[in-house]
């Protein structure tokens, strides 16, 4: 799987954070404005970059942004570790949109984050395992991470909705230090705001085999980027730093779009950190 942001994205993405034109930014690259332009479309190199000097003017670090220039990828991941853990990728014009759906392995009680756009092979996985599911958690409330809920949930309607967002009913809002139980497993949350201003990370552990903690993320962070801060970038890459890249370094990160990652290997390749 690629990157959700090639270079280009990352590139555009940082200078709308810092309000870096492409001129600015160009020159410093040793770029044209237009030959920036087509980098930022294409995500495609022509020629040599000055790093060092882009990174410096638009705050990223330039080493890491060149390994993501010459095709830096995280690790693939065996998701056999976990277990009872699948990753949904649903698609619909050019994008692609992860969820996830856990359950405990002897109770067979489930819980799906998020539900991506098409609910079919969610229910089918359920239906195939014998699953019970009992929650739905939503990382943020933008439509293409929820644009299967209502099917869901017409399927499952017992199933409890966990989000952050304001505008829900009240027995759906996340509570403090609230733990669900999904038979042996723990899921907890924290709230990770800046893309979105509802943006929840919930956070699954107490795994058989004591496999790692899984983080599922949303839109917050991606392998080697993050998403949109939408006018909130520095509370954006404060809760990253704070609430996500501060957990264990094996700790399975799981996000919205794109590969699977850690945390480990976004401190020591994510550009933005």
């Amino acid at each position: 799987m690629n990157l959700e942001d090639h270079l280009g994205d990352i590139i555009r993405k940082v200078r709308a954070m810092n309000n870096v034109s492409a001129a600015t930014a160009g020159a410093a690259a040793g770029l044209s404005e237009g030959e920036l332009t087509a980098l930022e479309e294409s995500g495609r190199v022509v020629g040599k970059i000055n790093f060092a000097a882009l990174g410096k003017c638009l705050g990223l670090n330039p080493q890491k942004l060149e390994a993501i220039a010459n095709g830096w990828l995280p690790s693939s991941k065996d998701l056999s570790e976990w277990r009872e853990i699948r990753m949904f990728i649903s698609a619909d014009e050019g994008l692609t949109v992860n969820c996830y759906l856990v359950w405990d392995e002897v109770q067979r009680d489930a819980a799906l984050f998020d539900t991506g756009l098409d609910p079919k092979p969610i229910l089918a996985c359920i239906a195939e395992n014998d699953l019970q599911l009992r929650h739905i958690f939503i990382t943020h409330s933008h439509w293409d991470h929820i644009e299967a809920l209502p099917q869901i949930r017409e399927a499952w309607p017992k199933a409890r909705v966990h989000t952050g967002s304001k505008n829900a009913p009240v027995d759906q809002h996340n509570k403090s230090n609230e733990i669900i139980h999904l038979g042996g497993l723990r899921v907890t949350h924290r709230e990770t705001p800046g893309h979105a201003e509802d943006g929840v990370t919930y956070l699954v552990g107490n795994w058989q085999e004591d496999a790692p903690h899984v983080a599922i993320v949303g839109d917050t962070i991606f392998a080697g980027s993050m998403g949109k801060g939408n006018q909130a970038w520095d509370l954006a890459r404060q809760k990253i730093r704070e609430q996500i890249l501060a957990l264990p370094p094996a700790t399975l990160l799981c996000p919205g779009h794109g590969p699977l990652t850690t945390v480990a290997e976004e401190k020591e390749h994510n550009p933005f950190f």
